[in-house]
């Protein structure tokens, strides 16, 4: 039916049967709301998403999906049991991007089923296309009826050739930040809550995995039935399809990966078990019943993303010697912090990440020490100094205003991550760990299972930590922290001893060519080779970075967070003889934040641009969407400049 005809019955519908439209207007979401009744709207409203969970809310999703490789779609339906918050509403709103509903229906008093009218508007650019649907009635459920776009941003479509094991095609899901609802229509905002189950069909050589409660001994049979009983936000729907298979670490986790990558997968993450106890120590028990992790092509856009139950992980963290495991304790971290208490908007995006980046680092100091929980910060912070070099002030806060950020993935990953973190190592080290961390334990059991803002949190720390250890910090520190840019100058400052000694190394190769003796690098981590070679000058000579390769051969090497930055580095001193080892390196591998830096020196100069887009059409068909915007971006800007 064309919008046209749809807009026309719709507003019949709506006057006939629902009293409140005129109370309720459409708003702009990436505009600010009127703050008429205090700045509480304004915190709690979500600019990201067109979905009114203050009308209604999504209790229960049920989908019955169907795995198309061959047309690399999704076909089904989504049924929602809906929580009628207000009762006077009428239409239920939800955020679609490029799917084709086919048709909606709502369940009936009696249980029968009656076609409901719907309007999808215009395609926002960021935000997609909100679907209206008129429920006068206030159905109990609704059923949306619809297929996925093969070019759907939240779903990658591999074909075998860009599987490790080249049998079978795979398809995986990347839901956050609002990429959800380009494969299932939803209230796309972590504000909303919701319990799911899900009945997926799929080719029968094809294992499918979702966010649920995934059973290890399950048959490859091409019929499968998944629950998530635990409430999630939308951004952590997440499913994937392919020729996996599992393998144990302990009773309640394991791994699932290709064929040929799990033994190595689960060699890597060996240590799994033993982070979950750690954590639990710390700050309570898990409350996901099991904690598995997807290994993913290298395709995937990300390090990990923390799918409740089914965290999913790049490749490239498995290096051979787990030095790269604290990405593991971050998604696991995320089981407390991110999944059991979640931001309310992506504005709060440092409650997630913030918290669960200090709670990662308590794990790998737990587990590794404290040398190499600080050498890990210290790199952290480091690239926080060069990010908020350039970084515009507005994006510095850790609590952003409506408005600041109009596309949620373009957020700040310093303030985020690296501020909100070491904002709680403040609060840390002022009121001492035998007080914060009782108090971080009982933040997380207080408000498990909701989703809060920035306001939330300062109230409950106001009132459960600094009134009680009056003295320690003031609100006015707090709101320096939170609500102003930069790092403040009370921000605990770390020391690494094995730092300064590969600072002494290089210094001493910069000054008279004398690489640093093996018996000292012999046992460098993979932290000290990425200070070694992040703490060079912009540029060296052809000669210095021939010298650095004949010793360490860092051209070609497989850990990706090395090559990251000595790519950059040697296309921006002329090293041409590194351009081979480029083109593989971002042909194989999708993870942004690794080949990013390396495309954007590449951009730099006409030779590297060209090299730029010829390397990018070849790497195109295994980038995800999300990477794919990415690179188009930077290559873009330096053609129209």
């Amino acid at each position: 039916m064309r919008s046209s005809l749809l807009t026309l019955c719709l507003a019949v519908a709506l006057a006939a049967g629902c009293s409140s439209e005129q109370a309720a207007p459409t708003v702009d979401p990436v505009a600010a709301p009127s703050d008429a009744q205090g700045s509480a709207v304004a915190a709690e409203h979500d600019e990201t998403s067109y979905a009114e969970p203050d009308s209604v809310r999504i209790k229960d999703l049920a989908l019955a999906l169907d795995v198309d490789f061959d047309n690399r779609q999704l076909t089904g339906s989504a049924t929602y049991t809906l929580d009628w918050v207000d009762p006077a509403a009428g239409r239920l709103v939800l955020d679609t991007r490029d799917l084709a509903i086919e048709k909606v229906v709502g369940e009936l008093p009696d249980g029968k089923w009656k076609d409901l009218t719907f309007v999808v508007d215009e395609a926002h650019d960021i935000l997609g296309s909100k679907l209206t649907i008129a429920a006068p009635e206030r159905n109990p459920r609704i059923r949306v009826t619809y297929t996925t776009s093969p070019e759907a941003s939240g779903l990658q479509w591999l074909t075998p050739a860009m599987t490790e094991g080249g049998k079978t095609p795979f398809m995986f899901s990347q839901s956050q930040q609002i990429h959800a609802r380009s494969w299932v229509p939803l209230q796309d905002t972590p504000r909303v809550r919701f319990t799911y189950t899900a009945h997926v069909t799929s080719p029968k050589d094809a294992m499918v995995l979702m966010s649920a409660d995934n059973d290890p001994a399950a048959e490859r049979d091409g019929d499968y039935h998944f629950a998530m009983p635990q409430p999630i936000p939308s951004y952590l729907l997440a499913i994937a399809a392919g020729d996996l298979v599992f393998k144990p670490i302990s009773g309640r986790s394991g791994v699932w990966a290709e064929p040929s990558a799990v033994d190595r997968s689960v060699a890597e993450f060996a240590d799994t078990e033993k982070m979950i106890e750690v954590t639990e120590q710390l700050y309570g028990p898990y409350r996901w019943e099991r904690y598995d992790m997807l290994v993913l092509p290298p395709s995937f856009p990300y390090g990990g993303m923390e799918n409740p139950r089914l965290s999913f992980i790049t490749p490239t963290v498995i290096v051979g010697d787990k030095s790269l495991v604290g990405l593991i304790a971050h998604e696991l971290a995320h089981s407390w912090s991110g999944n059991l208490v979640t931001f309310s908007t992506p504005r709060d995006g440092w409650l997630n990440e913030g918290f669960t980046s200090y709670v990662e680092n308590r794990i790998i100091e737990e587990l590794y020490g404290k040398d190499r929980a600080d050498m890990e910060n210290v790199i952290e912070r480091n690239e926080l100094a060069v990010e908020y070099a350039e970084l515009d002030p507005a994006l510095q806060v850790l609590a952003q205003r409506p408005g600041t950020v109009k596309d949620p993935d373009a957020s700040s990953s310093a303030t985020v991550y690296t501020k909100g973190a070491w904002f709680l190592q403040f609060l840390e080290q002022r009121f001492g760990r035998e007080d914060f961390d009782p108090f971080l334990r009982g933040y997380f059991d207080h408000f498990a299972f909701q989703s809060i803002p920035t306001a939330t949190f300062v109230e409950y720390l106001k009132e459960n930590l600094i009134d009680r250890h009056p003295g320690k910090v003031s609100m006015d520190e707090v709101e320096q922290w939170i609500h102003e840019p930069g790092i403040p100058d009370n921000a605990p400052k770390i020391v690494s001893p094995r730092f300064d000694a590969v600072d002494a190394a290089r210094a001493a190769w910069l000054a008279d060519g004398v690489l640093p003796d093996k018996s000292l690098t012999g046992g460098w981590s993979t932290q000290e080779w990425v200070h070694f070679v992040e703490g060079m000058p912009e540029t060296l000579s052809v000669e210095q970075l021939s010298a650095l390769d004949a010793a360490y051969a860092f051209t070609g090497t497989a850990n990706g967070e090395i090559a990251m930055r000595w790519y950059p580095l040697a296309v921006r001193s002329g090293y041409d003889h590194v351009n081979p080892a480029v083109e593989v390196f971002l042909e194989k591998i999708g993870r942004r934040k690794l080949i990013m830096p390396t495309y954007e020196a590449l951009v730099k100069t006409p030779e590297g641009l060209q090299l730029a887009e010829t390397v990018f059409e070849k790497a195109r068909p295994g980038y995800h969407p999300i990477t794919t915007g990415s690179v188009e971006a930077v290559i873009a800007k330096a053609k129209s400049q």
